[in-house]
């Protein structure tokens, strides 16, 4: 099982979400949940089309944290 980051941000008239650690693997939806969807569907085809090509899958090494100041 790999595990990937994945940033959704909000776009003027929907969402878009892309993951660091997969360069050029993105989705984009009309609400978050449509892009959250969108985008694991993205990374599955991204991923079989590595193992397909035999490349390596990527590590994930990228990280989320909130930072809070007043």
């Amino acid at each position: 099982m790999h595990r990937f980051l994945v940033v959704i941000e909000k776009a003027e008239a929907n969402y878009s979400a892309y993951s660091p650690d997969l360069p050029g693997c993105i989705a984009t939806g009309a609400s978050r949940e449509e892009a959250e969807r969108n985008m694991h569907e993205a990374i599955e085809m991204h991923v079989r089309g590595l193992v397909e090509d035999n490349l390596p899958i990527p590590e994930s090494t990228s990280f989320a944290e909130y930072v809070a100041v007043d």
